[in-house]
């Protein structure tokens, strides 16, 4: 599908970014793939740890804030990933109107630059951040998949669709709690502090998360929201998993901060499908004759609710450990 196609990752420098190039580079025989992102020394590291497929990869400066850079830039793209956002919660709490300007005026100018220049298929990132929000992070981007959702209706004729893929803190990503406990242990710490004796996560890797993407882009006829299905642990057994009979003291949930990582909600209930390896809620309005058709999963129970608090797989303190020794930490 992306053999002899041309692909943009807005926010391509990041971590998902990276890792999705490599990911395109190394199993198909793209056109091109272009890194679009505001920071020219992080390009500059990136080319150096791509040297080998310089023939194949772009870089283009610029910000989703910049309608007209983006326009530019699009052109004679087949497919948009949109990974660029302000995603610091705390960042955006002290800067809202920067987020804002990021995550809801960039998303829009995604949309407008791709329904403008021919692009054929923009699949957009979410959090499990923008369910129910607490934190303006999670508004900015509730705001920005309804934004996504609703581009649909302006495709017309035109051949292009957009989708959204959802999911949360990727293991070992910067601001979660892995390379938090991994300092800690670091500096010869023997406490691993614990917010919530209560809470949990969802475990995904940054593999699965590009997995993901590009089964939406295989997929995706118009407005679904994508999610994976992936185990939960209990942060309290993460702490056990990384130092073995530490003490753990709770110090008590943070603003902004959820017990647990919610992915579909009751109200979605009515609009999501199951699928062996993951969910798909789907658009509660149509826009153009390629949405209507039957989906292929089973429809979930009404009251249906997905999060890593309530969620049938679970793993071990083992397990943990296990898992661990496969991922590395983000700088």
């Amino acid at each position: 599908m992306l053999n002899d196609r041309s692909i943009l990752i807005t926010g391509g420098t990041g971590s998902f970014g990276k890792s999705f190039a490599r990911y395109v580079l190394e199993h198909y025989n793209p056109r091109k793939v272009i890194i679009y992102s505001r920071d020219e020394f992080k390009q500059f590291v990136m080319q150096n740890e791509f040297a080998e497929y310089k023939d194949k990869l772009r870089f283009f400066i610029g910000d989703v804030r910049d309608q007209a850079r983006l326009a530019r830039a699009f052109e004679g793209v087949d497919y948009v990933i949109h990974a660029a956002a302000l995603k610091q919660v705390p960042a955006c709490e002290y800067n809202p109107a920067e987020a804002i300007k990021t995550n809801i005026n960039g998303a829009q100018n995604v949309i407008d630059a791709a329904l403008d220049t021919g692009v054929k298929k923009v699949v957009a990132l979410s959090t499990d951040k923008a369910v129910n929000p607490v934190n303006l992070y999670g508004g900015t981007k509730l705001v920005s998949d309804k934004l996504f959702i609703a581009a649909n209706a302006y495709a017309g004729n035109k051949d292009i669709c957009f989708a959204v893929v959802r999911y949360g803190n990727v293991a070992g990503s910067r601001g979660s709690v892995i390379p938090f406990f991994h300092n800690i242990m670091k500096n010869g710490g023997s406490e691993l502090p614990i917010t919530d004796y209560r809470m949990t996560r969802f475990w995904i890797s940054l593999h699965q998360g590009v997995e993901l993407v590009i089964k939406a882009l295989e997929e995706a006829r118009g407005g679904e929201t994508f999610i994976a299905k992936l185990p939960s642990f209990k942060v309290t057994d993460l702490a056990q998993a990384m130092l073995p009979g530490c003490k753990m003291p709770e110090v008590g949930i943070r603003e902004g901060e959820k017990l647990h990582e919610i992915m579909i909600t009751v109200e979605d209930s009515l609009t999501t499908y199951e699928y062996d390896r993951h969910y798909i809620v789907y658009p509660q309005i149509t826009w153009n004759e390629k949405q209507n058709f039957i989906p292929a999963g089973k429809r979930v129970p009404e009251g249906f609710s997905y999060s890593s608090g309530n969620n049938t797989e679970w793993l071990s303190e083992l397990q943990i450990r296990e898992l661990l020794e496969t991922i590395e930490l983000e700088k």
